[in-house]
């Protein structure tokens, strides 16, 4: 059991486009099995309900269904479009399901999620795979035990599959680490896929497994469910347990489920909501559960329902207008379906968001409360982690903002008024809401499509839901002109879980807009889009040249092993040609290669991943933004090989002007 809480999203631009392919990880695992049945069973974009039944009449094996999901992933995800989503497979999982197909035929399935494989987002702890946020100063670390909700999954049947990127420690809506790179979305790969759970909502969307685990602290789940046209819940706070999550903040995260269907959300939710003493917030849950939220599931849920329509997240702009379109004719749909729907407002709605909002001001406390107590870790405080280098050089601002905090600051008059704020705020929209007789509130998940790789997430409407703890699902609405999926949102009373997931569920069956992407098909079905493949790197006329040569680091422990690097800079195109090389070390002494950019600390943050693999020489070329390339010349870049036995062992070198 969990004697502490241990709870667990924006930040902006490109880097880490060479990310980690964790090959080493997925490739002796994702080796095939046993063939599928020789039924035939179409596993492809099945619900849970569909595999169970499978599973039932003997037309599917948990380890096929497992097989399934790893072939794609290695088909998929390391290779092809090169999604990136997946950090790490459990070298358990076949092993795992063999035995969960034994029990079912020696007493039965344990319920609906017997045997199904799950994919989680790797801020979950598991106490038998590292649990790493995305961050480097956290890899290999494995917890003592499961987070809760992991416990629960395990003791409904589940086989716990793997664990897939973020956006790093849940920082950001964008997904990128340090560990795992750049996560691309599989519905247009030059896009982010939303975040900071971006690396649930590609995997669920791309087939990678049945369903997926996310967080929330500001949109996280609900971001990249729209983006990845899948359903996503932030449950009410109090419904689910966060304890054994590496936290963001107290006040505003949760954790939930991700899923194809709204059905399956309902399913997974049964399994994963309850009183956990380890997080005091769930006591409220008490009386508020359902026998089972899939008893709410009718497709005539929408039948006399009330729905606002809040017309202030529709955007005025003229970039908000593709999406408030889309939302505007679902509302249509959700009238047709028998609801009667109104346009609402809440009075000085955005002042009140700004009061309410807490995400900069807790993380200092609670993630370094984390750090500082989690076994093996080599940073434990959010300085230590900025001192340390070992964190992406994306997230140095909001980290450094995070560091500066008040020791005294959750004493303070303003942490006081921004909780009684939140407060407010609830109160407004409950008041809002018994004013107009409504039901729920629909309006856009995101004002915006994703941004391109590089870009900042705009247009989020997620705060309404964090910053009063009320529960919010959204689902696929729909397509732009350009292909991009668009989930429109609705927003309930908290614990008004049931309503909200009748009313998706009757509008996700009436419209039926869930369409998996074309960049990951089934397997067989034809050639499918590469990101793959090297860029080209031709020295120009003039081109400047740096070289670095390491031995040892920061570390006072003595490192075996040295680090040269030659590279070509081109100007105009501000590509970075490199040729690393480590010398004195076995390969498998070697943990990666980084290029990490200072700021104003000695060390600085992951720019790029140059290798995740013992490989030397490690050659490629990455293209630099305008403000990189200015720290670049000005000496601000260096070059660090990681020795598998901790990060904080490393070769370093600077980059200097090359005098040959």
């Amino acid at each position: 059991m969990h004697t502490t809480v241990r709870l667990a999203a924006p930040t902006r631009r490109r880097f880490l486009q060479c990310a980690g392919r964790v090959l080493l990880t997925i490739g002796p695992v994702a080796r095939r099995v046993e063939p599928v049945a020789a039924q035939s069973f179409d596993i492809f974009d099945r619900s849970i309900r569909d595999l169970q039944a499978a599973m039932t009449a003997r037309q599917l094996t948990s380890v096929q269904l497992v097989q399934f999901y790893l072939d794609r992933i290695a088909a998929y995800d390391q290779t092809g479009p090169g999604l990136n989503s997946v950090l790490s497979v459990n070298p358990n999982a076949i092993a795992n399901a063999r035995a969960l197909d034994a029990e079912r035929k020696w007493r039965g399935p344990r319920g609906p999620l017997h045997g199904i494989p799950v994919l989680l987002k790797d801020n979950f702890e598991t106490m038998d795979m590292p649990t790493t946020g995305g961050a480097l100063a956290l890899s290999g670390i494995v917890p003592k035990a499961d987070a809760f909700q992991v416990e629960k999954l395990r003791q409904a049947g589940v086989v716990i599959l793997g664990k897939v990127n973020l956006h790093e420690l849940a920082l950001g809506l964008t997904t990128i680490s340090s560990l795992g790179g750049q996560t691309l979305d599989p519905y247009d790969l030059t896009r982010a896929p939303g975040g900071s759970s971006g690396g649930s909502g590609v995997a669920v969307a791309a087939n990678f497994a049945t369903f997926a685990m996310g967080t929330d602290t500001s949109g996280s789940i609900r971001i990249p469910s729209s983006h990845n046209c899948i359903v996503g819940l932030r449950p009410s706070a109090g419904l689910s347990s966060r304890a054994g999550i590496i936290p963001f903040g107290h006040t505003q995260d949760s954790a939930g489920p991700m899923a194809r269907t709204v059905a399956d959300i309902a399913t997974i939710l049964d399994a994963t909501v309850g009183y956990d003493p380890a997080d005091p917030v769930t006591a409220a849950s008490r009386g508020q559960i359902p026998r089972t939220y899939t008893s709410f599931l009718k497709r005539d849920a929408l039948k006399g329902a009330r729905i606002g329509v809040l017309t202030q997240f529709f955007g005025d702009a003229p970039e908000d207008q593709d999406v408030g379109g889309i939302v505007r004719r679902a509302i249509e749909d959700i009238e047709a379906a028998g609801a009667d729907a109104v346009d609402v407002a809440v009075p000085e709605l955005t002042v009140q968001l700004m009061a309410s909002n807490l995400l900069v001001q807790e993380l200092k406390f609670y993630l370094g409360a984390y750090l500082k107590n989690a076994p093996g870790s080599p940073v434990k405080s959010v300085e230590e982690l900025l001192a340390s280098g070992l964190h992406s050089a994306q997230l140095q601002g909001f980290l450094e903002g995070a560091s500066a905090v008040a020791d005294d600051y959750l004493t303070s008059e303003d942490y006081r008024n921004r909780l009684a704020a939140r407060d407010a705020l609830g109160l407004a929209i409950v008041k809002m809401m018994n004013e107009n007789r409504l039901d729920a509130i629909a309006y856009p998940t995101t004002r915006r499509i994703a941004p391109r790789i590089g870009g900042n997430q705009i247009g989020s409407n997620a705060g309404l839901s964090a910053q009063t703890g009320f529960p919010a699902i959204t689902v696929p609405a729909g397509f732009t002109p350009g292909g991009f999926p668009v989930g429109i949102e609705l927003l309930g009373r908290r614990f008004a879980e049931p309503t909200l997931i009748g009313f998706a569920y009757a509008y996700e069956q009436s419209t039926r807009h869930r369409r998996p992407p074309s960049t990951t098909p089934p397997l067989g079905a034809g050639p499918t889009q590469s990101t793959n493949d090297a860029p080209r790197f031709s020295p120009e006329p003039g081109a400047l040249t740096f070289e670095a040569i390491g031995k040892g680091g920061d570390s006072d422990v003595p490192v075996p092993f040295d680090v040269l690097g030659r590279f070509t800079f081109n100007s105009g195109t501000r590509q970075l040609g490199y040729d690393v090389r480590t010398s004195g070390a076995s390969p498998d002494e070697i943990g990666g290669i980084y290029l990490h950019r200072r700021a104003s600390r000695m060390n600085g943050g992951v720019a790029y991943i140059l290798s995740k693999v013992s490989r030397s020489p490690t050659a490629g070329v990455v293209t630099l933004t305008e403000g990189e390339a200015a720290d670049l010349v000005a000496g601000k870049f260096y070059i660090a090989a990681i020795s598998t036995k901790s990060p904080r062992l490393n070769a370093r070198a600077d980059l200097a002007p090359s005098t040959r």
